[in-house]
């Protein structure tokens, strides 16, 4: 039986390196009295670009604080941020997309069918990657030490690290019995996309989700920023906006807009899924107060409101994108200032949840 998480009193959110909890006892950021979205960011001191809509209307769109310090250059709908794992929800539709071109049968395929020699490849399904219930460690803190120590390792080489783990250790627990995020799950499905389509993983992305969503300002993210299209990164007060982007490969290097977020959430709320498709991919019959991994989605429940989400977390940048469709909500949260513990996050959910969607 996998297991789920409880939403309240602890939100749980996906990073791009692990979950972080806070309880409502530690953080220091809750809003007193909750009025508006507006000043529930301008209160937490978010910085970054927020969208929330409800029923057609706009509870709040518009910048906070400054996309760079320096130039003194405004947040903008067009800007570029770097989404973190978020991206996470791109690559999860490349499978459904190589699932609708017949590239593979059934996200119930296990590994092995796609490389014979992956450590417990048969027992390692497709879905169980995709909902993180492989089993198989994180790679990302190995991989960024060897960074550290001066080696230069490409996509296929943390893969090698990764199977090296397994063989090495094992996995964290049977696939299937339990579920545990880990980066190496979408660097895999990454990978898997990239071998059966016979294009790089982000070409594919962009033929086959930014091209026909006119998604322009969405790309591949650069070790180093571009300070013209983007958004400055920031940590306590400092430009932080340098990662070696091959890391987050398939699993959290994507910059995009606040404008082509709105436009992803937009589809994938409605028709860029089939109804089929969407009971596959979304966690389904998630208890009250608690969290589920779906596909590439998380599923939050809280009373009779459904919300569907990811988050990400990448040097100088956090992220969340989700929807409620009891609402027909779009949520875009971008911003430009890094949040370790996650506090700013885990608010602005409680608080949607508790006083503005219940």
């Amino acid at each position: 039986m996998t297991t789920l998480h409880k939403l309240l009193p602890t939100f749980i959110v996906a990073s791009s390196i692990l979950f972080t909890s806070c309880s409502k006892d530690d953080d220091n950021t809750q809003p007193n009295n909750y009025t508006t979205v507006e000043n529930l960011l301008n209160e937490i001191n978010f910085q970054g670009y927020a969208i929330v809509t409800k029923n057609g209307n706009d509870l709040v769109r518009q910048g906070f604080g400054l996309a760079n310090e320096s130039t003194e250059l405004p947040q903008d709908f067009n800007l570029a941020y770097r989404i973190g794992s978020v991206t996470k929800t791109l690559t999860s539709a490349a499978i459904v997309q190589l699932k609708r071109d017949g590239l593979i049968n059934s996200f119930n395929q296990t590994l092995d069918e796609f490389d014979t020699e992956f450590p417990n490849g048969n027992q390692i399904t497709i879905a169980q990657l995709l909902s993180h219930q492989s089993g198989i460690p994180d790679y990302q803190l190995v991989v960024e030490q060897a960074f550290e120590e001066g080696q230069t390792l490409d996509e296929a080489d943390i893969y090698n690290v990764i199977t090296d783990l397994i063989a090495e250790n094992g996995l964290n627990f049977t696939p299937g019995t339990n579920k545990q995020y880990s980066n190496s799950n979408y660097l895999i499905a990454a990978l898997l996309v990239q071998e059966l389509s016979e294009l790089p993983y982000h070409q594919y992305i962009q033929q086959k989700i930014f091209n026909p969503l006119d998604m322009t300002n969405s790309y591949k993210g650069a070790n180093i920023i571009n300070i013209n299209t983007h958004a400055q990164g920031y940590l306590n007060g400092n430009s932080n906006s340098t990662y070696p982007m091959t890391i987050a490969f398939g699993a959290g290097d994507f910059s995009s807009s606040p404008n082509d977020m709105e436009t992803w959430i937009n589809a994938v709320k409605t028709n860029w899924f089939t109804e089929t498709e969407k009971t596959e991919i979304f966690a389904q019959d998630v208890p009250n107060g608690y969290l589920d991994f779906g596909l590439g989605w998380f599923t939050t429940q809280e009373g009779n409101t459904t919300m569907y989400w990811h988050g990400g977390d990448i040097n100088g940048y956090w992220s969340m994108i989700g929807f409620i469709p009891e609402y027909d909500s779009t949520i875009v949260i971008l911003s430009n200032k890094q949040d370790n513990t996650g506090l700013q996050r885990n608010t602005i959910i409680e608080q949607l949840l508790t006083n503005e969607f219940n």
